[in-house]
Order: structure tokens, then C-alpha cells, then sequence
């Protein structure tokens, strides 16, 4: 029995160190030095270096002076991160779109974007489509005291165009060049 269990525990030791120690060093290594800014998670810092956010995952503004992002399933939570999975013939999800849909309403500014009162499949999605930012911009002038003309160009300027897909604006971004504006 001695000879079967050696040859077994030194291969469970040689896979450990290799798949449990030297893999995830060397990935870990490489991230490192090609990708330092993805592979320590994309901090979002202000004028004084404190960390605000990560670029890859939304989270809650609140009040009526600032960009909103898409609602979250989730609570803003990355543990619980996920989708409503609501059908949409679900009464509880029209009647949340609803409720949404008319917290965002402006007068005069036509219908609410869906991006702004729909959740994104993962409930953490830190982009909304340019119009949807746009959209806000009424609400934002009046509540800051800033000319519109202003705040279309901050959208313009935190608009990122990948080479594939549309383009997007992180909210994170945004109200962090809003906030270092209106200082």
C-alpha cells in the first residue's frame, strides 16, 4: 500500500505547487507588468489620491446633482451582483421601470432613456449610452447652478469610444470630473 500512496501524495504535491503556487504567481507577474492598472482593479482616484471607485463597477450616486447610473439588481453589491432574471411580461418589473421611469422624468424632456431605468445582466454595469448621460443634463444644471452648454461638453469629454460596440460613458468618471469641476 506504501508504494501506491508515495507515488499519489508527491504528484498531489508537485500539482499543488504547480497549479496552486507557481500559475498564479506567474499570471499574477505578468498582469503586473503588462496591465498594472486593470490588474490592481481599475481605481478611480480624485485630486487628493483617495480612492473613489473602480471604473469596472457602478455604484450609487444619490441626490439630484449628480449623474445616475443604471439601477442595480443587486443593491449596488458585488457580492449579490446578478440580474432581476424578471420576464418582461413580469408585473413586478413594469411596475419597477415605472416607479423608476417617473423618478427621472423631466417635464419637457421627453421619455427616459431605458438604460437609466433598466438593470444591466450583471446589476453592476458602470456605462450608460451618451444620450442617457445627456438626458440628466437639465436636471443637473439647475440643481448646480451650471450652464448646459458646460455640462454637454463634460459628457463629450467622458465619452469613450471603443473600437468595437458603441460608445459609453463610465458615470464614476463623470461625476468625478463634475465634482472637480464645481470645486
Amino acid at each position: 500500500m506504501l508504494s501506491q500512496l508515495r507515488p499519489a501524495m508527491s504528484l498531489l504535491v508537485l500539482m499543488t505547487l504547480i497549479t496552486g503556487v507557481a500559475y498564479p504567481l506567474t499570471v499574477t507577474g505578468i498582469a503586473q507588468l503588462a496591465f498594472p492598472e486593470q490588474a490592481n482593479g481599475s481605481l478611480v482616484r480624485d485630486a487628493r489620491g483617495k480612492v473613489r471607485g473602480s471604473s469596472l463597477l457602478a455604484q450609487n450616486f444619490e441626490g439630484p446633482e449628480w449623474f445616475q447610473p443604471r439601477p442595480s439588481a443587486a443593491g449596488f453589491a458585488t457580492v449579490a451582483s446578478g440580474a432581476s432574471n424578471l420576464a418582461p411580461s413580469n408585473p413586478a418589473l413594469a411596475e419597477r421601470i415605472d416607479k423608476e421611469a417617473h423618478r427621472l422624468a423631466t417635464e419637457g424632456h421627453g421619455k427616459v432613456p431605458m438604460a437609466l431605468v433598466t438593470t444591466s445582466g450583471s446589476g453592476l454595469d458602470p456605462h450608460l449610452p451618451p444620450s442617457a448621460a445627456r438626458f440628466q443634463i437639465p436636471r443637473i444644471a439647475a440643481e448646480r447652478g451650471l450652464p448646459v452648454d458646460t455640462l454637454e461638453r463634460l459628457v463629450e469629454l467622458n465619452t469613450e469610444r471603443p473600437l468595437v460596440g458603441p460608445a459609453v460613458v463610465n458615470v464614476l468618471a463623470l461625476n468625478t470630473a463634475l465634482n472637480e469641476m464645481t470645486r
